[in-house]
């Protein structure tokens, strides 16, 4: 390919995805969670890419520009970084996509390898002769950057190093669809509590990572019990919120509960750098988030947020009293949660 044949390439990736741009004008870069099936499965190539378009497809694949596929039998600093992250990271800065910002997308663990990405893609690529993305913003739903207390119970098992019983036995069991075992832990040796707040940290981008959780129970609540505070089935609070340490949290707001009630909390007082709270529900767990499905109402922690570039981000909120007399209590709601998802309500607030 000669260099007029690779220019011509480039300007036609550029306004393709200048005509897709999905969240304010800004393109959609989507980071996927961890495949428990992956661990047993070890998909390569084409496998991997069908794998990320599935995960997505029910509401975001559609509103995204770029994907960045992994998978999860791997390590965030190992193959993922060089097989997965780094390939991508070139074709958008060749294709200049971030040139005039964009928003990546996450969930679950999506969010710990996006600050991996967002501390070091601008030295890799400037080592490189690359340009660095402009990322405004990351919208992180169910996020895991604070690892998950199961997978240090999954690790432990794996190795030898912990106890089971019938309990943990299925509660592992349905969250990984298998027992874990020494072959086959991957990325779940990152998501360890302390392995995943250890790892970038404390990016020297000031990104904004806005937060989006549920607190709803995957499982039939079998995992709850090894999971600190109002968990969503796979993370806890101090995870999804953005949390500064690892406790038991009961929501992302001290004065605002995850089904909307106005109410005294135990909740997250310190957060990780530019990690803001926003939408919280009790009808959305863990994988509903990123769902197309309406479960219930969604409150807001925090009612707006500024991208990096200062431009913001808002959703327009009521407060109602439920129940009879001195038995009442205010609830907050967002606009529109009877009738929209909370991925479409992100999605139409950034719009």
């Amino acid at each position: 390919m000669n260099k007029l044949t690779k220019t011509l390439a480039v300007l036609a990736a550029a306004a393709t995805w200048q005509s897709a741009a999905a969240v304010g004008g800004y393109p959609v870069v989507l980071v996927h969670g961890f495949q428990p099936q992956n661990l047993a499965d070890r998909p390569t190539g084409s496998t991997v890419t069908q794998n990320g378009a599935n995960y997505w497809s029910e509401y975001w694949a559609a509103r995204a520009d770029v994907r960045i596929d992994w998978p999860s039998q791997e390590r965030i600093a190992g193959k993922i970084s060089s097989d997965y992250i780094w390939p991508k990271l070139q074709q958008m800065s060749q294709s200049q996509l971030c040139k005039n910002g964009c928003i990546f997308v996450t969930h679950s663990t999506g969010d710990l390898v996006t600050r991996y990405i967002i501390d070091n893609q601008s030295l890799w690529l400037r080592n490189a002769g690359m340009t660095p993305l402009n990322i405004v913003a990351t919208f992180d739903f169910s996020g895991a950057g604070g690892g998950s207390e199961l997978a240090d119970l999954a690790v432990n098992v794996a190795t030898g190093g912990g106890l089971i019983d019938l309990t943990l036995k299925a509660a592992l069991s349905l969250w990984l669809g298998q027992m874990p075992n020494a072959n086959n832990v991957g990325v779940l040796n990152d998501l360890r509590v302390n392995s995943a707040r250890q790892l970038a940290a404390a990016p020297s981008s000031r990104v904004p990572r806005l937060r989006y959780i549920g607190s709803k129970s995957d499982y039939l609540n079998a995992t709850s019990p090894f999971l600190p505070g109002n968990d969503d089935g796979v993370v806890a609070p101090h995870s999804s919120c953005g949390a500064a340490s690892a406790a038991s949290f009961d929501s992302c707001s001290k004065t605002i509960a995850t089904d909307g009630k106005i109410t005294s909390q135990t909740g997250v007082s310190s957060l990780m750098p530019y990690h803001y709270p926003l939408l919280m529900s009790a009808a959305y767990s863990h994988s509903g988030t990123i769902s197309n499905q309406v479960k219930g109402d969604v409150t807001a922690a925090n009612a707006s947020a500024t991208y990096l570039n200062s431009k913001a981000i808002r959703f327009s909120t009521y407060d109602e009293k439920r129940g009879w007399w001195i038995f009442s209590s205010t609830y907050r709601v967002v606009s529109g949660s009877n009738s929209s998802s909370m991925s479409d309500l992100v999605y139409k607030a950034a719009n």
